[in-house]
Order: structure tokens, then C-alpha cells, then sequence
């Protein structure tokens, strides 16, 4: 089953939500401020994406920019973003869409339909 990992307030996750529920898809529905991806999840999520490792950093974020990530994360290696990422989900992109075989960042209605039959 697909999962579906989102942060219920955000609006992008709100139409991403509606659209998943117009199309009459099951998924797993999993609240990234309560239940945190995993240093294990997120690299296999990276790995499994072909995306490189700052499309998975939500850079819109209140944290992200507290932290000032745009500047440090040049300087950290691939184990020390995904630890960073495993502390906090809100630094997560979301929503997240993740199947069998392909991991999607945020809401990009064309992407999601290429994944989505």
C-alpha cells in the first residue's frame, strides 16, 4: 500500500490529501510531526527516489531557516543530512508519496498522476 506522510495542517498536504481521496486511492496515512521518519526510512526513501538528498529538506520551513541550513547543509555529508532530517519531521519536505518503487516530494499534480493510475 502506498504511504502517504504529510503534516495534516500544511495546505499543500490538504489538497494532496483530497486529491489521493478523488481518485479513490488507498493509502496509509502517517502525520510526520507525530511519527518522525527514521534515519533507516529516509535513506532508503533517498535511495529508492534518485532524488538528490536537499529535495527531501523542507527549505520553506520555519526550522530550516532557524537553523540556517542553506548554509550549512553544503558542507554536510549524505549520513549527516539524513541523521539532521531523522531529528525532526518538519524539516522534511511533505508531503511524501511513497510506493513500492518511487518516492515523490511534495505535491506535483503531474508527477503524482504518472505514479498514480
Amino acid at each position: 500500500m502506498i504511504k502517504f506522510i504529510c503534516y495534516p495542517k500544511c495546505t499543500t498536504c490538504q489538497k494532496a490529501k483530497k486529491w489521493l481521496d478523488d481518485k479513490k486511492q488507498e493509502y496509509e496515512l502517517r502525520d510526520i510531526k507525530i511519527d518522525n521518519p527514521t534515519f533507516e526510512e529516509l535513506t532508503d526513501w533517498y535511495n529508492k527516489s534518485g532524488l538528490p538528498i536537499k529535495k527531501f529538506f523542507n527549505t520553506s520551513g520555519l526550522l530550516y531557516k532557524s537553523l540556517d541550513l542553506k548554509n550549512k547543509l553544503p558542507e554536510m555529508t549524505e549520513e549527516e543530512m539524513l541523521n539532521l532530517l531523522a531529528t525532526d519531521g518538519m524539516l522534511v519536505k511533505r508531503p511524501l508519496l511513497i510506493g513500492d518503487d518511487f518516492v515523490l516530494t511534495g505535491f506535483k499534480e503531474t508527477e503524482w498522476n504518472d505514479k498514480i493510475k
